[in-house]
């Protein structure tokens, strides 16, 4: 077979599952070499000096039981419950891998996400040291993808398709046109949901490679967020109040879609629940509404600090009951 024939068969598999979105945004040069933001200066330094590679840096070679209580049983909103107890010790084992396989898997999605992202942002930020630290990210995003790819793949062996409140959210992202909004959805909300996720599954998880991980992970995704809450610092004073109702409605949206993307559907499909009486089920479980108050306590404070928490927003930050975290300490 030549190379042009293998490259067509290649490109012809690659076209059954690719998306395309259309975008549109200012690609932006920016003509001027000094540093306007020495936070992201530093930021770029330290970025550049904790790159780290999956192949050599993770101890691949650990064995891994999919079905063992990776993450505690208790962690599950159904534990405990009626349904829960008219489990078979297999169908218990089979949950364990499903509801990691989904978690791990939206991981991976997020992250490919975060990845496009990125790179919108390095052509759209008007600072060239938000460029600079822009490009690091990418690189960390394609490390990431990488990696939860890896252990999907080879440990698990199940990946689960992207949840639609969270592909939606991040088509948003993608496709508007504004370069702080790009800033806003990714690295305020995603990255900082993703932030208190990744920290919960390292405290918890007993499996020590997804803990190693997870830790190299959270070592560059507190990078992220900072990354967002310096570059939009102050940017949202100047702002009309139509302007910044759009942010506050956006950052709403946001949040709602990322509460919800919580409820693992398609898991519940692949082990025969009924759909509805488990959602209310899990819906009721104060494991599930402690879990989605936790995940917004890396979001709200800086929602605060970037002058976006105002009456409006307080009140339905309220009705999503996450405004109890708006005194946590800010990223830096």
């Amino acid at each position: 077979m030549s190379e042009l024939a293998a490259d067509k068969i290649a490109l012809d598999a690659v076209e059954d599952f690719t998306e395309r979105l259309s975008t549109s945004f200012d690609t932006c040069y920016t003509w001027s070499y000094d540093t306007f933001k020495v936070g992201l200066r530093n930021l770029y330094e330290k970025a550049k000096q904790n790159q780290w590679d999956s192949a050599t840096a993770l101890a691949w070679a650990t064995d891994v039981d999919p079905e063992s209580e990776i993450v505690p049983d208790m962690n599950n909103p159904l534990y405990g419950t009626p349904m829960w107890a008219k489990f078979t010790p297999a169908e218990i084992r089979k949950f364990r891998r499903e509801q990691l396989s989904w978690s791990l898997s939206q991981f991976l999605h997020g992250e490919q996400g975060a990845l496009l992202a990125a790179a919108q942002i390095v052509d759209a930020v008007p600072w060239i040291e938000a460029k600079y630290y822009g490009s690091t990210q990418v690189m960390d995003e394609a490390r990431h993808v990488e990696t939860y790819d890896h252990y999907l793949r080879d440990k698990l062996e199940k990946e689960y398709p992207i949840n639609p409140h969270l592909k939606t959210l991040l088509d948003q992202i993608l496709t508007d046109s504004r370069w702080d909004m790009k800033y806003l959805g990714m690295q305020i909300m995603v990255e900082g949901l993703a932030m208190a996720a990744f920290g919960l599954m390292e405290k918890f998880c007993t499996e020590p490679l997804l803990k190693q991980l997870t830790q190299y992970i959270m070592r560059d995704e507190s990078r992220h967020v900072a990354f967002g809450v310096l570059s939009l610092e102050n940017y949202y004073h100047e702002l009309s109040e139509e302007e910044l109702r759009e942010r506050q409605e956006f950052t709403y949206e946001g949040c709602r879609l990322m509460r919800d993307r919580l409820y693992a559907v398609e898991v519940w499909r692949e082990m025969g629940l009924p759909i509805e009486e488990t959602r209310e089920i899990v819906m009721k479980s104060e494991i599930m509404r402690e879990f989605q108050k936790m995940l917004f306590s890396k979001v709200v404070p800086n929602v605060k600090r970037l002058g976006l928490l105002t009456p409006w927003l307080r009140e339905r930050f309220h009705e999503l009951d996450i405004l109890k975290w708006e005194h946590e300490a800010p990223s830096a």
